[in-house]
């Protein structure tokens, strides 16, 4: 009796459940994952800036991987897919910002004031009136029309980068993307617009925000640029949001009380003018996306594809300042792809799946979703067929994973697939728990989504007001767009392993669908006719 319990107690001890297999695999998969994090994210890529020749090693280096996992080339007969690319640079020194009144004249300083981004028409020179348009929508389906009489022919839309609280989360991030609003305001009159960050939600202080004003902007060459005829895009600093209210009788306060309770705002011409002068160096590159093919084994739906997707690109190296300068990116987005790379070994040594899935390590991300763009459009004009797309950016593995962010689950019935999985591993799933930040249009998921395919992207989720999610905030503020997101940073390995389980596993249940996924009726996707 003594023997048995000693045994019994030994048993114990050393913990033979099941549930302690799936944490041994989980951690042992989250060190291999983060072996390759490491491999993208050293200096020697120098922070994998599109274009650059650290992106193309670590592109080679996925090639290398692809190529080893067995999946077959997918980019016009190899892996690589170029992505031609304009690049364009702010020489700061030649230009400059200035607001004028009926009485004065008040220049602002480029970085503390404001700063140019470099998208549509570059122009150098540009003077035009300013209007305030608030939230800057126009929805007619809630009842929203921010451009009612209003003049906005040849002026500059002043607009908060925001929605009110009485449009869906979806919605409001679709359409108010720069984008969307562009099309309004252009088929308006307008020439140019001034967005103001919403300084509510902000990911980063203006001062690290701005910064990206100095780094290169790039537009993709051979397809529809989405801000032809705007000569001029400004971001200004919300804290000079005052400054555009003097002697309308508006107050900058009571303004950003309505904004941050999500009630309408009021619009109006304002009593100024703006005055431009843009210099910035400009050449054409190229950068590449990676593609591999795991073809699928149902002659009826192989020529379906699932595309997994996360971006290679980060932010480079810094074009100005002292100390370290290379951006690393090794949760933004080196974990992504080292995710990427997992799956293709494992899911290579399995049954394929019916449905052929597409492995996608797509560039310029960063510079405004390019390269999932590129492949989308090259993909439909080949014929493909793409039924679904899961992304991955940045799913911080920070802490257990004991919940799933689904990104897009109010959308489509990729939803199902994803509460199935979960529960297989009895996680919990959650919704946007900020769909004010927009995150839904945010990474690659979005040039999928634009083309009516159904996705969804995923993050380890965080219980509101835990110790987990003020780690989260606490990472958001030193570490996101920061030359300290490292691989030597804290992270709970078991929850890379964790995480690429559920990815993985959503991964064939999709692809092993009877159906292809569809979305919701009540999605403004499919009411809408997105493309």
């Amino acid at each position: 009796m003594m023997m048995k319990m000693a045994v019994a107690a030994a048993t114990a001890f050393v913990c033979v459940s099941a549930d302690c297999a799936d944490e041994s695999r989980a951690q042992r998969v989250g060190a291999r994952c983060w072996e390759d994090v490491r491999v993208l994210s050293d200096d020697a890529l120098e922070g994998r800036r599109a274009g650059s020749p650290g992106h193309r090693r670590a592109a080679e280096f996925v090639v290398d991987d692809f190529r080893k996992a067995g999946l077959k080339p997918g980019a016009n007969g190899g892996y690589l897919q170029e992505v031609r690319l304009e690049s364009r640079q702010i020489v700061e020194a030649h230009s400059s910002l200035m607001l004028a009144s009926a009485s004065q004249e008040r220049p602002l300083k480029l970085g503390d004031d404001a700063g140019f981004l470099l998208r549509g028409d570059i122009t150098p020179s540009v003077t035009a009136p300013l209007v305030f348009v608030g939230h800057g929508l126009v929805l007619p389906q809630y009842g929203i029309n921010d451009l009612a009489g209003l003049d906005l022919k040849g002026k500059i839309v002043v607009s908060f980068l925001a929605a009110p609280a009485s449009v869906p989360g979806a919605a409001g991030a679709h359409f108010g993307s720069p984008a969307e609003r562009w099309k309004i305001y252009k088929a308006a009159g307008a020439v140019g617009v001034m967005f103001i960050p919403n300084p509510h939600v902000q990911d980063l202080p203006w001062e690290r925000a701005v910064k990206i004003r100095l780094e290169p902007f790039m537009v993709l060459k051979g397809s529809e640029d989405l801000y032809s005829g705007m000569r001029l895009w400004v971001m200004l600093n919300p804290a000079r949001f005052p400054l555009l209210l003097e002697g309308t009788g508006h107050n900058a306060d009571e303004l950003l009380a309505l904004l941050k309770d999500g009630k309408m705002l009021p619009h109006f011409d304002l009593p100024l003018r703006i005055a431009a002068t843009v210099d910035a160096k400009v050449s054409d590159i190229t950068s590449e996306n990676v593609i591999g093919v795991l073809p699928g084994s149902d002659p009826k739906l192989r020529d379906e594809f699932v595309v997994l997707s996360a971006h290679l690109d980060h932010l480079g190296v810094a074009s100005v300042g002292e100390g370290d300068r290379v951006f690393n990116g090794a949760m933004d987005n080196a974990s992504g792809i080292a995710v990427l790379l997992q799956m293709a070994r494992e899911l290579h040594k399995k049954k394929a799946p019916r449905r052929s899935v597409v492995f996608a390590a797509v560039t310029a991300e960063e510079l405004g979703l390019l390269g999932s763009r590129a492949y989308v459009a090259d993909a439909q004009s080949r014929g493909q067929r793409i039924v679904a797309n899961l992304n991955t950016d940045m799913f911080m593995p920070l802490y257990p994973m004991k919940q799933v962010v689904v990104f897009g689950l109010e959308e489509s019935d990729l939803a199902d697939d994803a509460r199935w999985v979960a529960a297989e591993l009895r996680i919990d799933v959650q919704t946007d728990p900020q769909p004010q930040r927009n995150r839904f249009i945010r990474s690659d998921q979005y040039s999928f989504i634009r083309a009516g395919i159904p996705a969804l992207a995923t993050k380890i989720g965080v219980i509101p007001d835990s110790p987990e999610a003020q780690l989260e905030s606490k990472w958001m503020a030193e570490r996101y767009h920061a030359v300290s997101d490292s691989a030597d940073q804290p992270v709970d390995l078991a929850a890379v392993g964790s995480y690429e389980e559920f990815v993985k596993r959503l991964a064939l249940r999709i692809a092993n669908r009877p159906t292809a996924p569809s979305w919701n009726a009540t999605s403004v996707f499919s009411r809408l006719g997105v493309h």
